[in-house]
């Protein structure tokens, strides 16, 4: 019996483990001692591990467009993010507002002609009266066939607060829309950092889920040559591709997940393909390169979208106000130059008129004590929406220095369970080549180990995220 088992051994292959820590299987022939308390000291040698191929095994196709550098991404979202553009846009729509209020109270000039042609008159005899020629009958027409006018008005508010007020209140409004771009593009900037990440562990997990069919492969072609040698039986063997099944199906997951991810790293850059990531980036130096783009803030005061809501509430106290000033009156100053073809005897032409304008608002059914309600409600809206936000913003940061911490330990447990499942499966892929295992166990073994690689790679780029959103919790971006 002893000696088959060596037989057997030197027929079949050993398989590598997946863990970088501790050390694979070696590639060559290495000896293994002979159980405890065999009389035999004749070493066991294990051949290399068998060598399989399958189709599956190649690497997911590269995308069309491979990101180099963090510069690079910030240069695509310039240039191609809709959201930015969109907050770009409504900092352009507050600066027209402003240009509206201005325009309110600037002075207005209006030109007006007009041309009336009389269809239907009657001769009428005149007498003329010429130093000249001593006078004589004239015959005209009434009315006048033809009348051309001509005027110019002018019209300018001396005394008007609500006016006046107006347009400092939407010099604030794009103080806020400002503050809003430079939140968008620290909103902008986390997301993308995060997709990168995703990118490169998407990568990573495809990479050990083609190393993990690999090794399932192996066993399954050891499998199949221990039957052969009637060492093992059917259900090994239904075990062992089952393992590869498994394999398989993780690998299918994985590679349309890269893909995914690919594809929302390439929208997230305004670009509708797919978007790799070159091997030349730093991951675990892209939160620094992030945090290079933007500016540290000391508090969430200071942070864009808490200022942007503090400068709305300000708008909308002075929205308020604004609706008192509509209680007080007017003064408006107008001017009219006008010239006609019809004139009349000793009148002159053309005309200049100066006109001034007092209004006292006295009663308008209600409007500005409508205004003044909305105008109440809708400060208080913004003084809560601020509080709120404040109060989020908080537990943000707090959720990201805590984030953190919890993303490091989770990966130093993860390496060690990594490590674990590795030495597990090293050893139960030994035994089990030496008929000291069940097929059972070698399965067990190789999907755990396969899911702690898994499990190691999300939490190594776990820290990588959690180190980015802790440093752009508390932090500008005035790119």
């Amino acid at each position: 019996m002893r000696k088959a088992a060596l037989v057997l051994a030197l027929i079949l292959g050993s398989v590598p483990a997946l863990a970088q820590s501790p050390p694979p299987v070696p590639s060559v022939a290495a000896p293994v001692g002979p159980p405890a308390g065999s009389p035999s000291a004749a070493p066991v040698v294990v051949p290399p591990p068998p060598e399989v191929n399958d189709p599956m095994l190649a690497p997911v196709p590269q995308p069309p467009r491979v990101l180099g550098s963090w510069r690079e991404a910030v240069a695509l979202l310039r240039a191609r993010s809709t959201d930015l553009k969109m907050a770009v846009d409504q900092v352009l729509e507050a600066e027209a507002q402003t240009r509206i209020a201005l325009a309110q109270y600037l002075p207005t000039i209006n030109g007006q002609g007009s041309y009336n042609h009389q269809l239907i008159t009657r001769p009428v005899n005149g007498i003329s009266i010429n130093a000249t020629t001593g006078g004589g009958v004239v015959t005209t027409r009434t009315p006048i066939p033809n009348i051309t006018t001509g005027a110019i008005q002018l019209s300018q508010d001396i005394i008007n607060f609500p006016e006046f007020d107006q347009i400092s209140i939407n010099e604030l409004s794009e103080d806020a829309a400002r503050l809003s771009v430079d939140d968008e593009k620290r909103t902008l900037a986390l997301s993308v950092a995060n997709q990168i990440v995703a990118v490169v562990t998407a990568e990573r997990d495809a990479e050990i889920n083609r190393v993990g069919l690999r090794v399932a492969l192996e066993q399954a072609e050891i499998t199949n040559r221990k039957r052969a040698l009637g060492a093992a039986n059917g259900l090994d063997v239904v075990r062992a591709q089952q393992n590869v099944a498994n394999a398989r199906a993780t690998l299918v997951t994985g590679d349309e997940s890269l893909r995914e991810a690919r594809e929302a790293l390439g929208l997230a850059l305004g670009v509708p393909e797919e978007t790799g990531v070159s091997p030349s980036v730093d991951v675990g130096g892209l939160a620094q390169d992030a945090a290079a783009s933007c500016r540290m803030v000391a508090t969430v005061d200071e942070r864009s979208d808490v200022a942007a809501a503090r400068t709305r509430l300000d708008v909308a106290k002075r929205n308020l106000r604004n609706v008192w000033y509509t209680f007080l009156p007017t003064i408006t100053a107008n001017s009219a130059l006008a010239a006609t073809s019809l004139v009349s005897n000793g009148a002159p032409n053309p005309t200049w008129s100066v006109q001034g304008v007092l209004q006292i608002p006295i009663w308008d059914g209600g409007t500005r004590y409508g205004n003044l309600r909305n105008a109440r409600a809708a400060e208080d809206i913004a003084a809560q929406q601020l509080e709120a936000l404040k109060r989020q913003a908080i537990i943000q940061v707090e959720q990201a220095q805590r984030q953190l911490v919890v993303a490091e330990q989770s990966a130093v447990v993860a390496k060690d369970q990594r490590d674990l499942a590795a030495q597990n499966d090293q050893m139960t892929q030994l035994a089990y080549q030496t008929g000291q295992g069940t097929s059972l166990e070698l399965v067990t073994a190789s999907e755990a180990h396969r899911q702690a690689e898994l499990n190691l790679a999300l939490a190594e780029f776990s820290v990588v995220k959690a180190r980015l959103l802790a440093m752009l919790a508390l932090a500008t971006c005035p790119w």
